[in-house]
Formats: C-alpha cells, sequence, structure tokens
C-alpha cells in the first residue's frame, strides 16, 4: 500500500511540474536550471567548474540579459497594442533581470568575494618576501574589502599589490614612486615557465597599456607544482629566461609600471592552473597565498607595513 501512496506522489508531482512548465514556458524552466546550476557550482562545487561559472555568472550572463530583456520589451509592447497578456514573457522578464542582476557584482556596487575559502582551498604556500625593503600592502588578505581588484575574481582571489612609501602621490612620473625599479627576489624554488620583458612602462594614472600583466615572471612551484605570478615589472629588467630554476633570493628582475596598472606596484598571486596554459588570466584558480619571515600576520592585509626578517 505504501509503494502504490509513493507511486502516486510521484505521479503527481510529475504532473504539477510538467503543468508549471506548460504553463511559464519550457524555456523559461532551462534558464532557471542554468542560473541554480551556475551558482550552485560557484559556491558548493568549485575548482575549475566554479571558475568557469563565476566567470558566467558576471560577464556573460550580464550581456545575455540585457539583450533579452530588450527584446521581452518590444514583445511587451506589441502585446499591450494587441490587448493581450502572456504569462511565460513576464517569467521571461524576471528571469533576464535576474540575468543582469551580477552585473552589479561586476561593477563592485555589490561587493562579493568569489566564494572559495582559505580551508578548502588547497595548497596553499608559505613563500618568502618577494622585495628586501619596508614595504606596504597596497591590496592584500582574504576580504573583499581589503582586497577588492582581486578577490572578486577566482583566479587572483589571494593576490597581493605591493608599493612602497612615497606611493599614490599622484604624479606622473614613475621614477617618484618608492618602489621604482626595486628589485625582486624568487620567493620560492621552482622552475621559470614564462616570461616577458619587452612591454613599455606606462604613465601612472593613464590607461595606455598593452596587456594587463604587463612584463612577468611565472614560476612552476618545486614543492607543490601550482604557479607564483609576478606582474608589471620593469621593461628590460627581467634576468631569467623560460626553463631556469631559481632558488629563495634570486634576483628574477626589477618592479615597474608595465601593464593595466595604476602606479609602480609589484602584484603577486598564486593559482593552480598553469598561466601559459589558460584562455584567459581570470579563467584560473588562485590559491591561498602565506609569507614566512615577516613581522606580521603571514596573509598581511591592505595598509599593513611590511619589514622583511631574512636570516
Amino acid at each position: 500500500m505504501e509503494l502504490l501512496i509513493k507511486i502516486f506522489d510521484i505521479g503527481r508531482n510529475e504532473f504539477i511540474f510538467k503543468k508549471l512548465l506548460r504553463k511559464y514556458g519550457y524555456t523559461n524552466g532551462v534558464l532557471i536550471a542554468l542560473i541554480l546550476l551556475l551558482w550552485i557550482s560557484a559556491f558548493f562545487i568549485g575548482d575549475l567548474f566554479g571558475v568557469y561559472s563565476w566567470t558566467i555568472l558576471k560577464l556573460i550572463l550580464p550581456v545575455v540579459g540585457a539583450i533579452g530583456l530588450m527584446i521581452n520589451f518590444v514583445m511587451l509592447i506589441i502585446l499591450i497594442v494587441k490587448k493581450q497578456r502572456s504569462v511565460k514573457l513576464f517569467m521571461n522578464i524576471v528571469i533576464n533581470i535576474i540575468f543582469i542582476f551580477p552585473i552589479l557584482m561586476t561593477m563592485n556596487i555589490i561587493l562579493c568575494a568569489y566564494p572559495n575559502t582559505i580551508e578548502r582551498t588547497q595548497p596553499s604556500i608559505t613563500v618568502g618576501w618577494p622585495l628586501t625593503e619596508e614595504t606596504v600592502v597596497g591590496w592584500g588578505g582574504n576580504l573583499v574589502k581589503g582586497n577588492l581588484p582581486h578577490a572578486v575574481w577566482a583566479s587572483e582571489r589571494w593576490a597581493y599589490d605591493l608599493v612602497m612609501e612615497p606611493y599614490n602621490i599622484n604624479s606622473d612620473s614613475n621614477e617618484n614612486y618608492g618602489i621604482w625599479n626595486k628589485e625582486i627576489n624568487a620567493p620560492v624554488s621552482g622552475i621559470v615557465v614564462a616570461v616577458s620583458n619587452d612591454e613599455a612602462d606606462i604613465t601612472p594614472g593613464t590607461e595606455d597599456f598593452t596587456s594587463i600583466e604587463g612584463n612577468y615572471v611565472y614560476i612552476k612551484i618545486k614543492e607543490t607544482g601550482t604557479y607564483l605570478l609576478l606582474n608589471h615589472l620593469k621593461k628590460d629588467s627581467v634576468t631569467v629566461e623560460v626553463g631556469d630554476t631559481v632558488e629563495p633570493g634570486d634576483v628574477i628582475g626589477r618592479v615597474g609600471n608595465s601593464g593595466s596598472s595604476s602606479e609602480p606596484h609589484l602584484h603577486i598571486h598564486h593559482q593552480r592552473q598553469d598561466p601559459t596554459k589558460v584562455i584567459h588570466p581570470v579563467l584560473a584558480e588562485g590559491l591561498p597565498l602565506f609569507f614566512e619571515d615577516i613581522d606580521g600576520d603571514l596573509m598581511p592585509k591592505k595598509g599593513a607595513l611590511i619589514k622583511p626578517q631574512f636570516h
């Protein structure tokens, strides 16, 4: 008897589900399922599934939603002229608005870090400080408010921007910034997998850049097989080549202002995927990055003053 009741309940629920789909549209049902799948993947599945889902939510869905909304409004005007109503069209408008909603995160109106946590995202690494002088963390840490340009994207979830006094001085001369031309030391043991050395340094405060990363050195970490990326290096300052083995403390280049950069600084982050093989820099999974031999938190936050303690 219980089996018959269960079969009846399943049949009744299936009937209700099909009735709802007919009322609100099978296409709308698919779109709702897609939205749920993307959010679930980003928040609970992670890995590359989460990375791609997060990117689609923030960059692709808003465009699709905006186009769909314009089409829907035209159709709505036609129905109003004809004095007709459509529940399916109303539902489609609601879904397109939901598609557009993540644009508020992309524009940082709603602050939301990529939903990975240090605890569930491994491997993390602890590396040496890449500079030998007193340094200020321009952006960094686990919280989105202190790491706004980075934490909102999967690949740079735990990235850092490092500067030195004076900084944020609105000068249009790179030489006036404290970190300009400072030597960069390899923070880890590993093999250099990519370098860029010939992109011009831009004038601070401008957007006349060729690439987002500018000049760089990318290291495959010996201990974990993951990758450490150091960006915005000075033109013609890189001292290593692809295939070179580096050890902590080896000089690999100097701080510049190449790429998408508001002022001279060193960008550094840790990720799982080989940066030479990803389709786009944002389509990688960022991993936690800690520092040793510094007089502060292992994961320093925005505004922290770092004094390296070399042995």
